[in-house]
């Protein structure tokens, strides 16, 4: 027997717009962890990558405001652990996009990056920042 939920509508169209852009099923993580347990990103997060995806799973759109789906440095480290074949990076990829066109989020200007900053940040770091947000 299958029980069902009623999930308010304002929170299944942010769902359904995760699922479009990420092209992923939000609902077939069961939240075994092994995604935040392998990141090698996790010490700068403000929230778990498993937590991520409850967040958007209740439809809470606080997510968008979480520095977690910056500090993703899309390595897929997730997605190949993920025993359910979710691909956790493009739904971070998804939410980012869903902020920058909600404009919740700020863009980098790469060009105000200072030389001490550059040797100081690690450059898989920069080269994903310079991917999700740069303004020339």
């Amino acid at each position: 027997m299958i029980i069902k939920f009623p999930i308010k509508e304002e929170y299944m169209e942010f769902i359904k717009k995760v699922e479009d852009i990420s092209a992923q099923n939000i609902f077939s993580c069961y939240q075994c962890g092994k995604c935040s347990a392998g990141c090698p990103m996790i010490s700068s997060m403000d929230i778990l990558p498993n937590q991520v995806i409850r967040m958007v799973q209740f439809g809470n759109k606080e997510v968008l405001s979480s520095k977690t789906i910056w500090v993703c440095a899309t390595c897929y480290t997730c997605s190949i652990r993920c025993p359910k074949g979710i691909d956790l990076a493009k739904i971070m990829e998804a939410l980012r996009i869903i902020a920058l066109r909600e404009k919740k989020a700020d863009f980098l200007k790469y060009s105000k990056i200072s030389s001490e900053d550059i040797e100081r940040i690690p450059q898989i770091a920069l080269v994903s920042a310079s991917r999700k947000f740069t303004v020339w």
